[in-house]
């Protein structure tokens, strides 16, 4: 029986020739101001033969940025360098929606424009270190989000998707995973809050509900995603309520009709199927570390709509070919991950490439 792989399908109001999508990745290439630049351009697009391409986590405003080098979507700027990308993604006849990524307490000031302490649900400090221009640092202090803060940082999340239509992008993608902000609300130990959005399992979905309502009313919720991880540790993120936190945030993002619900699976089988079993509209999943055969095996099974892969597709531009014709996949390089120029970035060799140096 032949794989539903290679059959297309429509993600919301995005059109898909297959099912096989890439998964956001960080890769710290951006101007020190946040701006994506053509080299960024060049890597998106060699990989726009993936069914649909999800961008690497993009901060919505200057206090959600975590990391060096990663790309914003709030200023003029940011937003004439996105079009330099989804330009070239079109073109080669791809689509690409933009991740809106804020970080929380996972930052550093010597990381942000600004230099300000990274904002959290509360004022509880993150165990570890982040890499900074000076070196690897403990996170610092987070400042809790006052009501206000919560409002504008709401605020900040519409009018960052505005910005990536205008941009070009084909939708958005909201970050509630990995220990980001929206995760941090749902967390048990980042989130201390007494207040409407803390405390009670509806009050710690709530900030992720309204971000996910906002954003679609500013730009359709047809053209609107939201990814989740549920139990996933990273970033110091303890979660205890894993099988009642999650179907409750899920019946309350379903009215609002999202194109889809994306989930990274730390291998709680049943909680995904149950939040699949929930979700009205499409479902995509990662399962992140798996093979290409086993992440197939969740298509043909009917448990995704539509599988994510992350380092399969840094390493391999030509991802689709490869898997048509049965041909090997390159190794990624670690070391290239984060920061630098072309190499490890837009120099991964192609079949093409390969046969034109035989």
């Amino acid at each position: 029986m032949p794989s539903l792989l290679w059959n297309s399908f429509t993600l919301g109001d995005i059109h898909l020739d297959h099912r096989l999508a890439m998964a956001p990745m960080t890769r710290g290439r951006a101007t020190s101001k946040g701006v994506p630049t053509p080299i960024n351009a060049t890597y998106y697009a060699q990989r726009a033969s993936m069914a649909l391409i999800i961008s690497e986590g993009t901060q919505p405003s200057a206090d959600g940025q975590g990391y060096p080098l990663t790309p914003g979507i709030y200023s003029p700027e940011q937003i004439a360098g996105w079009r330099l990308i989804t330009d070239a993604v079109h073109d080669a006849g791809g689509r690409i929606i933009i991740q809106l990524m804020h970080v929380g307490r996972i930052s550093h000031p010597l990381n942000t424009l600004h230099g300000r302490q990274p904002v959290a649900p509360s004022g509880v400090k993150a165990a570890g270190t982040i890499f900074t221009s000076v070196g690897a640092l403990s996170f610092p202090q987070p400042r809790a989000l006052s009501l206000d803060d919560i409002t504008q940082t709401v605020r900040d999340h519409r009018r960052a998707a505005a910005a990536a239509i205008t941009a070009g992008a084909d939708g958005v993608e909201i970050h509630a995973a990995n220990g980001c902000l929206a995760h941090q609300f749902l967390s048990s130990n980042v989130n201390q809050r007494t207040d409407e959005y803390g405390g009670t399992i509806e009050n710690r979905i709530r900030f992720a509900v309204e971000v996910a309502s906002e954003v679609a009313d500013e730009i359709g919720a047809q053209r609107t995603g939201i990814v989740i991880s549920p139990g996933n540790p990273f970033n110091d993120i303890v979660e205890e309520d894993i099988d009642d936190i999650y179907p409750a945030l899920v019946r309350a993002l379903s009215p609002i009709g999202l194109a889809y619900l994306n989930v990274v699976s730390t291998g709680n089988e049943n909680l995904v199927q149950g939040i699949r079993r929930e979700w009205p509209t499409a479902f995509l999943l990662n399962r992140s570390g798996a093979d290409i055969d086993t992440r197939i095996k969740d298509l043909d099974s009917g448990l995704a709509d539509v599988i994510t892969v992350g380092t399969q597709a840094l390493a391999n531009p030509d991802l689709v070919a490869r898997i048509r014709g049965g041909n090997s996949l390159n190794e990624a390089d670690l070391a290239t991950f984060y920061g630098g120029g072309e190499r490890g970035y837009t120099d991964y060799p192609t079949l093409e490439t390969v046969a034109q140096n035989v």
